[in-house]
């Protein structure tokens, strides 16, 4: 079983272990190269000064599994009422309903935070993720062709959208 918790900084290794490995392996992010763990930290903890949720999915023995997080989606104050969300899973862990679990304590967070939009920006082949966003109630507002290059080819992005 899984258990999710809101992220702690102790949780960043991990968090940049999942992400690190999404940017070499597939289309979820669209950066070539991994990060360091001295900016991940910073986004840990900018993200906590703008009251930015981070959960982690944690197994029965306390690894993380994979993690889910709310971001400003612009700086200018007209879109001070719309985040972005993202959900990475370990590639162990794919397929196994983690990303379920990982996706309502966002949408509660930013309910409570006062927020009307979460948008989901994703590469339209990652099926896995346009089916999890579609199953909580997210809609296709966007699609963009050939947007993000990446692994020496074009990748179209779907944005989704779901109004709270």
């Amino acid at each position: 079983m899984f258990k999710v918790r809101r992220a702690a900084r102790e949780d960043v290794p991990a968090i940049l272990e999942i992400y690190n490995d999404a940017v070499l392996n597939t289309t979820a992010s669209a950066d070539y190269e991994p990060r360091s763990l001295e900016s991940r930290y910073e986004w840990f903890d900018e993200h906590a000064r703008g009251g930015y949720p981070i959960f982690v999915a944690v197994n029965d023995a306390g690894e993380v599994v994979g993690w889910s997080s709310l971001s400003q989606f612009k700086e200018r104050i007209g879109y001070q009422f719309t985040t972005e969300n993202s959900i990475y899973i370990h590639p162990q862990w794919r397929g196994r309903g983690v990303g379920k679990l990982l996706m309502p304590p966002l949408i509660e967070q930013a309910r409570t935070k006062g927020l009307h939009v979460i948008l989901a920006i994703i590469a339209a082949d990652n099926e896995a993720s346009l089916k999890l966003h579609a199953q909580f109630g997210f809609e296709k507002v966007a699609y963009f062709k050939e947007t993000i290059y990446k692994f020496g080819r074009w990748l179209d992005v779907v944005y989704m959208e779901k109004l709270l």
